[in-house]
């Protein structure tokens, strides 16, 4: 990203009420991310929940349409990855960090009640994509949450972790897979 330099500023400042306006609706048209940023910044029914639910649709479409054919292992990796990158969206028009971990939840939520027999697949790209995922959704959660919110998602990452780690992939995989969310005393 650019940084705006002083002159630019300057030339901003100078610019009329409706000239900002339409350079301001031009860019929004021209970027759906921007859009939705700006959405989010001005709109008072455009809160965090709506675009969990946006986004969780998408990454629920993801899944239930791109997760098909022959290499349903490698369909599912691909839809992962879309999937996470949607996440990655979200939080940088919200920049809620909350909204990035429960995103996560409810991807690994998706993975573990409908394709977690695909973890047993010669191919190992899906598991270990999902690892990761459960990897730095804890790590997300104890960097970025308060120790008391930590209860709330200790179950849900427990199971998921536990599951993972019954897997016999769980052992070659190239980096640290927590056994559990550790709470402080």
């Amino acid at each position: 990203m650019p940084v705006p330099s002083a002159d630019f500023k300057k030339a901003i400042n100078r610019l009329s009420d409706k000239e900002k306006e339409t350079l301001l609706l031009r860019a929004a048209r021209r970027d759906a991310e921007l859009y939705d940023t700006l959405s989010f910044e001005l709109l008072p029914d455009v809160t965090v929940e709506t675009v969990f639910e946006e986004s969780s649709d998408r990454i629920h479409e993801l899944f239930a349409v791109g997760a098909t054919g022959r290499l349903l292992n490698r369909s599912l990796t691909k839809a992962l990855q879309k999937a996470i990158k949607e996440v990655t969206r979200a939080r940088r028009i919200t920049k809620d960090k909350r909204l990035e971990i429960d995103l996560n939840l409810y991807i690994l939520r998706l993975i573990f009640d409908n394709y977690s027999g695909q973890f047993d697949s010669v191919y190992g790209g899906f598991y270990t994509a999902t690892a990761r995922l459960a990897a730095r959704t804890t790590q997300l959660i104890v960097s970025n949450l308060h120790e008391d919110l930590w209860l709330e998602y200790k179950s849900d990452i427990d199971d998921f972790l536990s599951q993972l780690h019954a897997r016999n992939k769980s052992h070659s995989l190239k980096f640290v897979l927590p056994r559990e969310l550790t709470i402080p005393d």
